[in-house]
């Protein structure tokens, strides 16, 4: 890890103590190893203010290394390259496993909100940021649709819907990825768990039919596994008409 990060890291997976041994460990090694987290602040893609909603966000790792950085970045204990946190966004995430809920909230306390709740069946409260990492392919596609159309209608105009999935469409490195995931799920003790996955360009086509402008990344770094990341805009409002374009439409 560089050494730039180490402040950050240390602040992010401390409050796991409290959690734990397991806790802490587990969110020691996700944070090394998963490049999703850093790349979010290291790119800048979260707005400074506004809500974040967290969806399946198991312990609430993303939501630690965001309130570690609103402390860390005014102490100076910052990547110099990178630019700054988010400092004043609220914070909530959903998960449905209830110990990973609990362990998120003993981890945060009132600095973030979680909630125990099933994605298939919630409403969505309106949003700045919604973010799924890893939870579409858990769900069929008639569900997986319906959770991103309920996604597209809960955030405002400019919102941002951030989807980290699998290509199916990546050959080996799918394959890789895929028994991966099989094989958490049996160690988890899931083994009748049902996977769906699609290939990029049906992702990318399913956010784009809901209007959402999108970009595409490359998510795998250090792993061999096919991920990607979905960075979906929702499109702005258009300007309200003034007195000459209401004339106009109006025929006079």
């Amino acid at each position: 890890m560089d050494p730039q990060l180490e402040p950050l890291f240390e602040a992010a997976t401390r409050p796991y103590v409290e959690a734990g041994k397991y806790a802490w460990h587990f969110a020691r090694g996700k944070l090394r190893r998963d490049p999703v987290f850093f790349s979010l602040l290291r790119r800048g893609l979260l707005p400074d203010r506004g809500s974040l909603l967290d969806l399946g966000c198991g312990r609430g790792i993303l939501l630690s290394l965001l309130i570690a950085a609103r402390e860390q970045y005014p102490a100076g204990a910052w990547p110099q390259d990178w630019p700054a946190p988010p400092l004043n966004l609220v914070l909530r995430g959903v998960e449905l496993n209830q110990g990973r809920v609990q362990v998120a909230r003993r981890a945060l306390g009132s600095k973030a909100q979680v909630d125990p709740g099933d994605l298939r069946d919630i409403d969505l409260p309106p949003s700045s940021v919604i973010v799924m990492l890893d939870v579409l392919f858990y769900m069929d596609e008639p569900s997986q649709d319906r959770l991103l159309a309920k996604a597209a209608a809960a955030l405002g105009p400019g919102g941002l819907l951030l989807v980290r999935e699998t290509d199916a469409g990546a050959g080996f490195a799918f394959h890789v990825t895929r028994w991966g995931e099989r094989i958490a799920a049996a160690l988890r003790g899931e083994f009748a768990q049902s996977l769906h996955y699609r290939a990029a360009v049906q992702w990318q086509g399913a956010l784009e039919r809901l209007g959402f402008s999108v970009g595409v990344e490359p998510m795998s770094e250090g792993t061999p596994f096919a991920n990607l990341l979905f960075v979906a805009r929702k499109a702005e409002s258009s300007p309200a008409p003034g007195p000459r374009t209401a004339q106009a439409a109006s025929g006079c």
